[in-house]
């Protein structure tokens, strides 16, 4: 069994290509299946976002599996031949696919590194996958290690927490001036896209109130409906300001709009707290001198570009840090997928030592007829014992040795000097056909799991 991930992503394939491939969630069951169809793809992922289109698989061999998913991407889309895709596809496999697989749940693989959002969709993914039936044991273990080695990047460093975005940066910048957004009102003037973001991300983080001007009044209530806030006349902002804790300015008009004057005026009448004044217009639309106002605090769009590349330099110093931790995850997972090579011969092993051990058993208790219930168990009980006996050393040696460089030769002398037939791996998909042997080699793979040393991660903040 490989692990295996065909795809492109925005580093890759232009927007038109990507979009042509993507699948919308009403027709994810259909891809699923039609995916696991393919002869030797034994479960399988789909990741379709805005910014990538991607297959991760359980295949029974690397390149026809290879072939098989970029087949499957080619009929996603029938307009699109596999000429014109292949020159936009990656593919990975084995500890690569694993590696990439993490950087992309911890946002290292995104168009803008720390983003939230990509975690998410690979949840929304994973659950499309089990409702559907098309992961299994191994698609399942790798795809929870990758949340989980997202959370920790998250939870160890500091790759989400600066602002990367300018409208980002305007609501990073009101925080440290209101500690609680909570209580405090927002002015908007104008309707410039970089503005609106910012509202919206001040509302997201609980600013109490918004009220909204433009020069078209009707757009100043239909915002004002978007947002939940209040239209405020346009020939009325300034009037309005002195109840604004928060003011942000994006228009299209080549002068100020806001003096120092103006702002002056409006610090007095709010008693002197503290007002912040957010200029994403260009030409500005504040003049630059309401920065000599005592309790004003004007940042403009270079002021914001200047703290967002500051906090870009930051992230990527932490995606550093996150990288490291990929690498490290990636060797525990390599182990467990290393110790399944091992479960069928453990449990071509056990059964081995089990089928001696009936065979010896109802021909000694067949002549022993005459013991009683009790002295009968106390017999087949010594027979598993001393079987157990047996066979521990060389369980223990085969756990501990799978993943060591001579892992396979010891596989190998275990199968000969027990005469062992060749056991064929567990169909790993679905939990609603599992056989006996699947369960053994389910229990037999966990086994192998608690022989491998745990991780313990450092918890030291940078």
């Amino acid at each position: 069994m490989h692990l295996i991930v065909v795809g492109l992503s925005h580093k890759t394939a232009p927007v038109e290509i990507r979009e042509k491939l993507a699948v919308p969630e009403s027709r994810m069951g259909e891809a699923l299946g039609r995916l696991t169809s393919y002869s030797g793809v034994k479960e399988g992922l789909l990741l379709s976002t805005c910014n990538r289109v991607e297959v991760y698989s359980v295949v029974d061999d690397i390149d026809q599996g290879y072939g098989r998913i970029q087949e499957f991407l080619a009929d996603t889309h029938l307009s699109l031949s596999s000429e014109q895709l292949t020159p936009h596809l990656y593919w990975h496999a084995g500890d690569r696919a694993i590696t990439h697989l993490f950087r992309v749940a911890a946002s290292l693989d995104s168009m803008i590194v720390g983003e939230s959002q990509i975690l998410g969709q690979l949840k929304d993914a994973f659950e499309s996958a089990l409702s559907h039936k098309t992961t299994g044991l191994i698609m399942n273990k790798v795809v929870k290690k990758a949340i989980s080695v997202a959370k920790r990047v998250r939870t160890e460093t500091k790759i989400a927490e600066m602002a990367v975005s300018v409208s980002y940066a305007a609501v990073e910048l009101a925080k440290k001036i209101f500690s609680d957004l909570g209580q405090r009102t927002v002015l908007l003037v104008g309707a410039g896209e970089m503005a609106k973001l910012a509202a919206q991300h001040l509302i997201a983080q609980g600013v109490g109130q918004v009220r909204i001007t433009t020069r078209t009044p009707q757009h100043a209530v239909e915002l004002a409906e978007k947002f939940g806030g209040t239209a405020v006349p346009f020939e009325q902002y300034k009037d309005d300001m002195a109840s604004a804790d928060i003011v942000l300015v994006s228009t299209g008009a080549s002068h100020y709009l806001i003096s120092a004057d103006d702002v002056q005026r409006a610090v007095t009448e709010r008693m002197n707290r503290p007002m912040f004044l957010i200029d994403i217009s260009v030409p500005r639309n504040i003049d630059p001198a309401v920065r000599h106002v005592d309790n004003a605090f004007l940042f403009d769009i270079d002021d914001l570009k200047q703290r967002v590349e500051k906090n870009r330099a930051e992230r990527l110093q932490e995606a550093d840090k996150a990288e490291q931790m990929v690498v490290e995850e990636v060797v525990v997972l390599r182990e467990w997928m290393k110790s399944l090579e091992v479960t069928p011969t453990i449990i071509a092993l056990k059964q081995r030592a089990d089928e001696i051990k009936r065979s010896e058993l109802d021909k000694t208790l067949g002549r022993l007829a005459h013991l009683p219930a009790q002295d009968r168990e106390l017999v087949e009980g010594l027979a598993t014992s001393i079987v157990n006996k047996m066979i521990h050393g060389t369980m223990v040696t085969l756990k501990s040795e799978v993943n060591s460089s001579s892992g396979a030769a010891f596989v190998e002398a275990a199968r000969r000097f027990f005469s062992l037939e060749a056991v064929p791996p567990p169909d790993t998909r679905g939990e609603s056909a599992v056989e006996p042997s699947s369960c053994l080699a389910h229990e037999a793979s966990e086994l192998l799991i608690e022989q491998t040393p745990a991780r313990t991660p450092s918890r030291k903040q940078p």
